[in-house]
């Protein structure tokens, strides 16, 4: 990993809560790559629910290929969704 990236990593640590992370993501991104951002993230929580690559595309209109390397990613990639996914479903059922 190059040191930008780590930096980068390491900024996204420091913020404290959703709305400083949206913030930052705001100024961070363009209009299209949070939506690019958002559809990988709904995908990964679609196939964490076990929802079908149909059923996933006729919901979000989603490639059969997208829906594809975002589940490669969740299933054999280095474990950032699982952590994310883990960690919101405890937070969900604290509430």
């Amino acid at each position: 990993m190059s040191e930008p990236l780590r930096e980068l990593a390491a900024a996204m640590a420091s913020l404290r809560d959703g709305e400083e992370a949206l913030r930052f993501l705001r100024d961070l991104c363009t209009v299209n790559e949070l939506r690019e951002f958002a559809a990988r993230w709904e995908l990964a929580r679609l196939l964490d629910e076990g929802v079908s690559y149909h059923d996933i595309s006729e919901q979000t209109g989603a490639s059969s290929a997208t829906i594809s390397r975002v589940n490669q990613w969740l299933r054999y990639g280095r474990d950032g969704y699982r952590l994310v996914l883990d960690r919101r479903a405890r937070a969900r059922r604290r509430r």
